[in-house]
């Protein structure tokens, strides 16, 4: 009898490690799905955007400084804020085109 009962608890604690293993896989799935995939759409969406900008755009930077493309290179861009004033940012540092709102850039 006594044997019958550590028969039945061995058995359940071999059950409940796989329900763990389950239950760990589902959370990474869902942890998977809600968090790291929406962030990689994020920064595919942010490198296309990036590789399109072009000579003549008028952009954003992500420190919030308006100006237009008048050159670009590989790794390197550079804006005229005012009339005269360029300034050299690092090709990443365009956030938007000005011409697209805020509300737009977040749907």
């Amino acid at each position: 009898m006594e044997n019958l009962v550590l028969l039945q608890a061995a058995a359940q604690g071999g059950n409940s490690m796989v329900s763990t293993f389950i239950m760990m896989g589902a959370v990474f799935l869902v942890m998977y799905f809600f968090m790291i995939r929406p962030q990689q759409k994020k920064q595919k969406a942010q490198k296309a955007f990036t590789e399109g900008i072009k000579k003549g755009d008028q952009v954003v930077t992500i420190g919030g400084i308006y100006g237009k493309i008048v050159e670009i290179n590989d790794t390197k861009v550079i804006l005229d804020v005012d009339r005269g004033t360029k300034i050299t940012f690092e090709k990443s540092a365009i956030s938007m085109e000005n011409s697209k709102s805020l509300s737009e850039e977040k749907k």
